[in-house]
């Protein structure tokens, strides 16, 4: 047993003998192993620092190469600089030596030669700079006025109108000579019922078979006619019959007026207007303008403006709408006086027209500043409407007083020898004294004329003013 027991204590001691040897031997491999990491992790960072400390010396051997190049390019700069220095003293102090020996030898002092250098520039420059002004302006001017011209000309094809002219006088044709006795009446009567209650007068006369009827209210001279001619048809004349008539006449005339209202409106493509509006349009279709129906203009004008919009790129139906109330004015009751633009303008205001027709009505006379492009448009129709070939009819009395105006107007000026009006009055030649008028006054004189024009005269459409200016000289050799 003690042998037992002492092999087991050597096994032991053997045991713990290996195993204190083994973990001494893995801690010492342990340790090699941290301190060969340790070893390696310095010579790493050792490398890197080297690494470092080299590329710091490479950067600063080149940045001391970049300062030396700085230095070197600084130095020849600066020396250029003194050289240009140099050669600017040197220059002015030629050029001060050559001015004092020009300035003894001409005999002026500085403030002398600068200003006869000033003027001679002004005589050589100043006629060159007005032919180049007049020539920029003359032809920026043509160009406008052929655009224009141009688009005015492809509306105006496009409108094919009437140009014959409704009558002035309204004459009513009897069956038989009785009637104007019938019509006169008893001490007068019945002639002054149908005066009274039509506004217009009767003029009977020794001319057989027929009656005039005048009155300077279109409306009431229709209802005149109207009132007369069933008057004449049911052959019975009595004041009651004369009054209940034109009651009846009356009536129809507003019917009338409404539908050719209505019918305009519609025929040119526009919405339903308001009533009052459409019987005014169409109380213009008894009105006259010169000899021209003024319902019949309104819608020439109104188809002008639509064509001018639509070829100047803007909405063609306020265009149509200002042209065709441009005149409404003329169908308004006179009340306060006012103008025809002015009073159609402030209808249409109250009924809540558009702001831009409404401004086109009142502008189309240029009683107030044009707000939009379309107060420009409806002018520019009203005038090309009014002043086509057989639109209106002129008095010789009115015609002879416009040209007379006009040539009084041009020789009121000083400087203008003789003035003629040609075109039925659209064209004024005005020709001037070459000796106290320049061409730079001339063309402001043309200008003076044509504001004076405007400001005196009413006429259709435009006048053209030609100012002529021409100078002869003339000699003979022998």
């Amino acid at each position: 047993m003690p042998a037992a027991a002492d092999q087991s204590f050597i096994a032991a001691v053997t045991f713990s003998c290996g195993a204190i040897a083994a973990y001494s031997i893995a801690k010492w491999h342990e340790n090699s192993r941290g301190a060969m990491r340790e070893a390696k992790l310095r010579a790493e960072v050792e490398l890197a620092r080297r690494e470092a400390t080299l590329e710091a010396s490479e950067l600063r051997a080149e940045a001391e190469d970049e300062k030396r190049v700085a230095t070197r390019l600084t130095a020849e700069a600066a020396a250029q600089t003194r050289v240009a220095e140099a050669l600017h003293t040197e220059s002015r102090r030629e050029h001060d030596r050559l001015t004092q020996e020009l300035q003894r030898l001409a005999g002026l002092n500085p403030d002398q030669a600068r200003a006869l250098t000033i003027e001679t520039l002004r005589k050589e420059m100043t006629e060159e700079v007005r032919m180049l002004r007049h020539e920029m302006l003359d032809q920026s001017e043509q160009e406008v006025a052929d655009e224009a011209r141009r688009k005015l000309l492809s509306a105006m094809q496009r409108l094919t109108t009437q140009t014959t002219q409704d009558a002035t006088s309204v004459l009513v044709y009897l069956p038989n000579e009785d009637m104007k006795g019938r019509i006169v009446g008893r001490e007068g009567r019945n002639i002054r019922t149908f005066e009274q209650a039509t506004g217009a007068t009767l003029l009977i006369d020794d001319t057989p078979g027929q009656v005039l009827v005048s009155c300077f209210d279109p409306v009431r001279r229709e209802i005149a006619r109207i009132a007369l001619e069933r008057i004449v048809k049911d052959g019975r004349v009595t004041p009651t019959l004369i009054e209940e008539t034109v009651r009846t006449a009356a009536e129809e005339v507003v019917k009338l007026a409404r539908r050719l209202g209505r019918d305009a409106v519609r025929d040119l493509g526009l919405p339903p207007m308001h009533e009052t509006v459409e019987e005014l349009l169409g109380r213009l279709h008894f009105r006259l303008s010169a000899n021209q129906n003024t319902l019949a203009h309104s819608i020439e004008v109104a188809q002008l403006c639509a064509m001018l919009a639509a070829e100047i790129g803007i909405d063609p139906i306020p265009a149509k709408r200002a042209g065709l109330l441009h005149d409404l004015g003329k169908a308004i009751e006179a009340e306060a006086g006012g103008s025809h633009a002015l009073d159609g303008a402030a209808l249409l205001r109250r009924l809540g027209e558009d702001p831009r027709v409404v401004n086109a009505v009142a502008a189309h006379h240029r009683e107030v500043e044009a707000e939009s492009l379309y107060a420009p448009l409806v002018m520019i129709a009203d005038s090309a409407s009014g002043s086509r070939p057989g639109a209106r009819a002129s008095t010789l009395e009115s015609f002879v007083q416009r040209a007379r105006g006009l040539e009084e107007i041009a020789q009121s000026f000083d400087g203008v020898r003789e003035a003629f009006a040609f075109q039925a009055g659209r064209e004024l030649r005005v020709i001037v004294d070459p000796g106290k008028v320049n061409d730079t006054a001339a063309a402001e004189l043309a200008r003076r004329i044509r504001l004076l024009v405007e400001e005196k005269l009413s006429y259709p459409g435009t006048v053209k003013i030609v100012l002529i200016r021409e100078q002869r000289f003339a000699e003979e050799a022998r």
